[in-house]
């Protein structure tokens, strides 16, 4: 069971009251005042609900670890989900006024959250490919131990330029990616946060480890429901001199989750310039009816070399490309693991979407001849 123990609570006054150029002292802004809060937990969130004699505004701030949320209320309420154990803290302010924030008085509230966020998963079974090939040579990998992600990652913060170019609807904080027991799990989360309704991580090695050619596996669960949308994929380390989709653009893996088999397909797709045009071609495939990649583990795979770029789920062939005359692909490559929510391919979720939802990798592994 999950539960919010508040058990610190501390009331701050802040009142304009200083002598102005003249040395006059200017009038006391009328603060509110009695401010307090309640704080619950319902399924997965937090939620707060502030009063306060006089207040014409509140405002909220979450702070997990190093990752701040801020929230604006003129209710008196808000909501957020903390994705760790442990004991995160709440600041609440309110305001004399809607539109000026500066006078206030504030409260601090300390939670200890007992247990960690209930989602699906991880599955205990799937496929899994091994640490060695014939011919190939394994030249970095991450296989996610420890607490924390290695200095091979950096986190990429925010909603981007247009969504990152999709309408995407989350915001990407660090705080939804968690490494632990062996496992990356990037978390999509429900809650509004820098004026989205939705969160998330995404996470890149831009600038600290790219590759050309070779074999690629990525073993991972994946999230499931109408409006998800995980990706495992690359860019050329070009991108940023020359920009998309000039630079190339390998996905590995994406999912748009919902129904009618979306569960349970996976493309694997090439985006690349053609003489001023964007071109693409895909792929995909599909577990048997009624299964999803939710269930178990799967392993994604390319295998890149001067002449192809081949996708594999599984060890199974399912999309080819010759690339012999296409530049892009024959340069340095990033990776880029993020799930995404709504956006122009998936759309939005509906009532059928449940939140939070996790894609969980096991490792990505890279050999090369």
């Amino acid at each position: 069971m999950k539960r919010a123990f508040v058990y610190l609570s501390i009331v701050l006054i802040f009142a304009a009251c200083s002598p102005d150029d003249t040395g006059e002292v200017t009038p006391v802004i009328d603060l509110p005042s009695g401010l307090s809060t309640e704080v619950t937990i319902n399924e997965e969130t937090v939620q707060v609900n502030a009063t306060a004699t006089d207040a014409r505004n509140y405002g909220f701030l979450f702070v997990e670890g190093t990752d701040t949320t801020f929230v604006t209320s003129t209710s008196g309420s808000a909501s957020h989900t903390f994705l760790t154990t442990g004991t995160h803290h709440i600041w609440t302010r309110a305001y004399a006024s809607t539109s000026s924030f500066i006078h206030f008085i504030e409260k601090l509230d300390a939670v200890d959250i007992e247990s960690d966020i209930t989602v699906v998963g991880p599955p205990t079974e799937g496929y899994t490919t091994p640490m060695e090939y014939p011919g190939y040579t394994l030249v970095w990998n991450d296989e996610f131990n420890g607490n924390s992600l290695s200095n091979d990652w950096t986190h990429e913060i925010g909603n981007g330029n247009w969504g990152w170019g999709n309408n995407e609807l989350q915001y990407y904080k660090s705080t939804n990616t968690l490494v632990e027991d062996g496992l990356l799990k990037i978390t999509a989360v429900k809650e509004p946060i820098s004026g989205f309704n939705y969160s998330s991580s995404r996470i890149k090695t831009q600038g600290k480890k790219s590759f050309k050619y070779g074999r690629i596996d990525i073993r991972a669960a994946l999230p499931y429901g109408q409006g998800i949308w995980p990706a495992l994929w690359m860019l050329g380390e070009s991108f940023s001199t020359i920009g998309w989709p000039s630079c190339g653009e390998i996905d590995i893996m994406e999912l748009v989750g919902g129904a009618n088999g979306n569960d349970g397909t996976v493309h694997g797709t090439l985006h690349w310039n053609n003489n001023g045009n964007h071109a693409s071609y895909s792929g995909e495939n599909s577990l048997p009816a009624g299964a999803i990649f939710a269930e178990e583990f799967h392993v994604f795979s390319i295998i890149w070399d001067q002449n192809n770029i081949r996708f594999f789920r599984d060890d199974i062939q399912y999309h080819v490309m010759n690339i012999s005359g296409i530049p892009a692909f024959h340069e340095e490559f990033f990776f880029i693991f993020n799930v995404a929510v709504g956006g122009q391919w998936p759309g939005s979720p509906n009532g059928t979407t449940q939140f939070p939802q996790r894609m969980t990798v096991d490792y990505v592994r890279v050999f090369q001849q």
